[in-house]
């Protein structure tokens, strides 16, 4: 994942280039929302065009499940690496809370485009649902979800600053307490 960062940053633009590494964490966050976006989307119309047809925000949902699981990994690993300052089990639990909120910011564009606007069929072509199912669901709810959960994951996720991954203990693990003794 270095390299590839490393390889994208020699080739920006100088003015680019030089903003890069002061905005380091959210270049990271934009990259691990792309990859959670394109999980989304594959499940998405995997589940919406197969088995879940007739219950497009019940595809939008487990989709969304689906990349928060990636996207916790990713940004745990990658993206918040030098941040801590909680237990792992109490920042998961946080993690997968503020996920949840971010889950019916991104599934409400699209449950107000097919249930307050009837932008299904037969009330429109196909081609129009698809089209506002994927303007609501994959852009505009994308967005939105995305600029809270930023917002969220480093007030209250990921909030210690200076952390490096594994140096902050809040508990006792049993490893520590076996060393301690």
């Amino acid at each position: 994942m270095l390299r590839i960062a490393n390889a994208v940053l020699a080739r920006l633009p100088e003015p680019l280039h030089a903003l890069a590494p002061k905005h380091r964490e959210l270049l990271k966050f934009v990259v691990v929302g792309g990859t959670a976006f394109l999980v989304d989307n594959a499940l998405f119309y995997g589940l919406k065009l197969t088995i879940l047809e007739p219950k497009p925000v019940t595809a939008k949902i487990i989709a969304v499940l689906v990349a928060t699981i990636v996207s916790y990994v990713l940004n745990r690993e990658w993206s918040f690496r030098t941040r801590g300052g909680r237990e792992r089990r109490h920042e998961a639990a946080l993690f997968f809370l503020v996920s949840g909120v971010g889950l019916v910011l991104s599934s409400a564009p699209l449950w107000i485009s097919r249930y307050v606007f009837h932008l299904e069929t037969p009330d429109v072509s196909l081609v129009t649902q698809e089209i506002a199912d994927f303007m609501s669901a994959q852009i505009i709810g994308t967005l939105i979800a995305m600029v809270f959960r930023f917002w969220a994951l480093r007030k209250w996720v990921f909030p210690d600053e200076k952390a490096q991954s594994g140096s902050v203990r809040l508990a006792p693990t049993p490893d520590s307490a076996d060393e301690a003794a």
